[in-house]
């Protein structure tokens, strides 16, 4: 076979995953920190997902959340099956791990979204909320 022809199949592939990936992130349900809290507030049934690591999260985490480390996520997944009728929106520091873990649980049968901006756009909100007369 052409090598030519393996790197064009391999950079076809690539390309492809890629962009099935780019779509599904752009369909996931993205929340700001009002939108959570207001939803947390109104009793939605809503359940927060925490992902970040055991040491993250004793830096610091959302009252009432879930902890299971996105790295233990695939295994522990039983954990969550109680939840399957309630939204899950996960978080992380940056948003970045957490909408990954919400892909895999959507894709696991859940209705799962992302906290945007994650721990860090949730401390921010709070503290302009704090900052407000």
């Amino acid at each position: 076979m052409d090598t030519q022809l393996i790197w064009y199949a391999a950079a076809a592939i690539l390309l492809f995953l890629f962009v099935r990936r780019t779509l599904r992130m752009r369909a996931l349900k993205q929340y700001t920190p009002s939108e959570i809290e207001a939803r947390l507030k109104s009793k939605g049934g809503l359940l927060l997902l925490d992902v970040r690591t055991d040491a993250e999260r004793q830096s610091g985490s959302i009252r009432g959340s879930l902890h299971i480390p996105i790295a233990s996520l695939r295994t522990r997944m039983k954990e969550l099956e109680q939840y399957k009728s309630r939204e899950i929106v996960c978080y992380c520091a940056s948003g970045s791990r957490s909408a990954s873990a919400a892909l895999l649980l959507n894709k696991n049968g859940f209705n799962a979204g992302n906290l945007r901006g994650g721990m860090g756009e949730w401390h921010f909100a709070h503290r302009d909320a704090a900052s407000q007369p």
